[in-house]
Formats: C-alpha cells, structure tokens, sequence
C-alpha cells in the first residue's frame, strides 16, 4: 500500500437499497470531488464547511456533463475525520451501477481502489486508533450477537487499551529502575529493593492474569460453540432444532430415520453464538444412505464443543442410549430427557446413574417445557453460569490472547530471577519481552507483516 495514494472504494454492502456509499480519503478527495459534483448552488466542495451534507449531482465532465447520479456529498476536513485525512463520502443511490459509475469516475480523476482495511490501517498509522481499537472495527461489523457488538464497542472506545496501557506504564516504570541500578551501580541512589521489585512484578502479573482469564469467555462470545445435538432415531433432536431456532428449518416426522444427514444453524443463547448442528439419529441399520449419515454423526460428535444428548422417557434405555451415556462421562454434555408428558418408563435418574456428574433437563419439546432450564444449564456448562462483564474488559481477540501469554511469561521469567537473585541485567531482559508483549497489542511494537495480515481480514471500504 501506498499511504500517499488518495483511496477510494464502496464503502457499503453491495446489493439494492435506498443508499448506497463511495467513500474516498486523501490529499485529492476534495479536487476530485469539486471535478464531478455540481451543487444547485454552485459551491465548489473545496469551500463547503467540514462535516456538512450538500445536496447536488455526480456528473462526467468527460461524457457532455452527463449525469450519473443525484448525491448528497458529505464533506471532512482533517484531522477530524475517521483515517486523518480529508475525507468525502458520494451517498448515492444504493444500486450497484449507480455506486460503481460514480467509483470509477473518481478513479479516473486520480484516485485509487482502496485495499481491504486501508481506511483503517490509515487511521491507525495516522494516530486516530491504536491496533486494538482498530481490530474491534472488524470484530464489531462481525459480531454475531448483541453481547459481542457491546464488547467490541468496549475495545473501540478504548477501555481494553486504557488498561493495557496503565500495565505497560507500570512494568516500564519497574524497568526503568533495574536498569537504573545497573547503570549507576557507583551512585548514592534510593533504588529499589529487590523485595519491593518482586511486590510490584507480582502485583502486575496478577492483573495479567486477570486479564487472560477472561480469553476463553471471550473466544466463545465472539467465535461461538459448536453444539451437537445427538440421540437414536425420533427421540426429539429435530424437534429441538427447530424449537431452537424458533422456525422449521429441520423435517420431524414419526418416522425413525427422517435426518440422513447433518442440519447447520446458529442461534443466540446467553449472548454466545451456538453452532447448533442435528444429526442423523444413532443406530445400526443396513440403509446404506442412513449409515452414511451415522458416521457424520459421530464425526460431529467428536469435534462438538458441547454434546445435547436427548434420551425418550416413554422408552427403555437400550445400547445406543448407554453408548451415549459412556461418551457424556469423559465429554462436556448436558442430558435431555424428553417426551416427559407420556408415561415415564425412564426416569432422570436412571441418567444419573450412569453420569452422576452432569445434568439433567426434563422437556416436552413441542410445548418448549424445560427450555429456561436447558438455556440455564447450556450457560452454565460453557460459562460456569453468568458472564463476567463489568468495568474490566474482555479480551476476545486471539491475537491479544497470545501477546498477553508472551507478556506474562516473560513477566514470569523476570520474577523467577529476582526469587533466585540473578543480576539485574538478566531481570531486564525478561522484563523487555514483557512490555513487548503489552506493546504488540496496542500496535507499540509491530511490524508490517502483522498489520498487513489483520488489515487483510477486512472487508474493502474499511
């Protein structure tokens, strides 16, 4: 990328609709936009006030002054604008002809498409966001529930890099007096001692750790869970899909063997997207199709983060049942004894018996009896029961996961030293890959590789 460029893209999905953005930033944004806008008023976009809408048309000066579009131009001087720089966005007619007309006018008087991300990468360049509060643009467009929209508005406001920041502020500060006392070893300073030095790295590593307990909850808000509802053939799982999701998106009939093959959906549960997935139902049977559909089951068996187990109370446990109880022992998995409104032959403690750890939820599926509590005990498997979200942010991004690791083990390292009274010299070291650590997530410590794989995971127009 060349950051002199002045770059342009769609900056709204494609498709039809009322509106339709091009979004151009850059030294030439406004000479390009004086060239192809026309304001009934005749005020050229180099005049308008920053930050204003203006009514008028896109026209080809090159095609007789012919007419592309009727627009609202809106105009931003730098810096107050998203990348830094002077910004125009064409809101035009949200048909893709109209928007790509208008894109390649502006790419003709100068202008270049934009890479995906660069409006960010700009703005992070340009000091208008850090590397984390950048990431949380794309996971914010990318969130899948309310819950990770909140998190991520969290981060881009800032609130992850404030703390960050103070831990750098303070492991910087520890540095700093070790590597004073290494270089001045002759002068009559007030140092630190080594019991205070130890104090304050384990203070730090304690609110590191903190932080990294929270990466596992925040993997499954913004990632989700893959959740494999599993059972014989016509005990509900179907049933439950669709009740679930609230639509019909699974066949249910009375007919053991209906679902030959695995159904796909995500649904919101607790704030954590779910990969909600009905399998073929468990048996033998010399169906050839059917046992196809049999061994993806327990191919998804195997790779689910959460097993939903349904057994029929109306029945008897018989061997495919008891094979299920045998995987839930060694499996994350909630039980599901459903049909509870027919007359009970298997009761939820004849599950216990076999699982007495985990536990059991009694349902009536088409009436939704027991789904609260089934919700409950999903939240409570996957979470340990509520989400821990307050003042302190959660980290959800894989790569502040790993930096923070990188900060804590070198952190680690430095206090194994001071414990074991090794030279100063070798303490600063360890505390260095400390800060680096701390540093790569707000984008302190980088490099061009990193910045272009996360930019490159952007959509274009952002």
């Amino acid at each position: 990328m060349k950051f002199h460029d002045t770059i342009a893209a769609i900056a709204t999905a494609r498709g039809e609709a009322g509106i339709g953005i091009v979004r151009v930033s850059g030294s030439l944004a406004l000479p390009i936009a004086a060239e192809l806008f026309r304001s009934p008023r005749g005020v050229s976009p180099t005049e308008l006030p920053t930050h204003t809408l203006t009514y008028g048309h896109v026209i080809d000066t090159t095609a007789a002054d012919e007419v592309i579009d009727e627009v609202l131009l809106g105009v931003m001087h730098a810096p107050r604008t998203y990348t830094g720089e002077d910004i125009v966005e064409f809101n035009c007619h949200g048909g893709i002809v109209p928007l790509t007309a208008v894109l390649n006018l502006i790419v003709k008087n100068g202008a270049r498409i934009a890479e995906p991300g660069e409006f960010t990468k700009r703005a992070f360049l340009n000091g208008r966001l850090d590397l984390a509060q950048a990431e949380a643009v794309a996971e914010l467009i990318a969130s899948k529930t309310d819950l990770s929209r909140k998190i991520a508005i969290d981060v881009l406001a800032g609130k992850l890099s404030e703390t960050v920041n103070r831990l750098s502020d303070r492991l910087a500060g520890l540095l700093a007096e070790i590597e004073a006392s290494i270089d001045f070893p002759e002068e009559d300073l007030d140092f630190m001692k080594v019991e205070a030095q130890l104090e304050t790295a384990r203070t730090i590593q304690a609110d590191l750790t903190t932080l990294l307990e929270t990466a596992d909850e925040g993997r499954l808000i913004t990632e989700g869970v893959n959740v494999a509802i599993l059972g014989k053939p016509n005990v509900g799982k179907s049933s439950l899909l669709n009740a679930l999701v609230g639509t019909t998106r699974a066949i249910v009939t009375d007919i053991p063997g209906t679902t030959r093959d695995t159904i796909e959906e995500t649904v919101n549960i607790g704030g954590i997207p779910l990969k909600l997935i009905d399998t073929a139902g468990i048996r033998q049977t010399d169906d050839i199709v059917e046992q196809h559909g049999v061994e993806r089951s327990k191919a998804v068996r195997d790779r689910a983060e959460l097993l939903l187990l349904l057994f029929d109370a109306s029945q008897s446990l018989n061997d495919a049942d008891l094979e299920l109880l045998q995987i839930a022992r060694s499996a994350p998995a909630i039980l599901i004894l459903n049909k509870i409104d027919l007359p009970v032959v298997t009761a939820p403690m004849a599950l216990l018996t076999h699982c007495p750890e985990k536990c059991v939820v009694e349902t009536v599926i088409p009436e939704r009896k027991g789904f609260d509590k089934l919700k409950a005990a999903i939240s409570e498997e996957l979470l340990g029961g509520e989400l821990r979200i307050g003042e302190s942010p959660i980290v959800t991004n894989a790569r502040h996961q790993e930096a923070l690791r990188r900060a804590s083990e070198g952190l680690g390292y430095a206090i194994e030293s001071l414990e074991n009274g090794m030279p100063p010299d070798l303490v600063a070291v360890d505390l260095r890959i400390g800060l680096d650590g701390l540093g790569a997530i707000v984008g302190k410590t980088t490099t061009e590789d990193i910045l272009d794989r996360i930019f490159s995971q952007f959509c274009v127009g952002k």
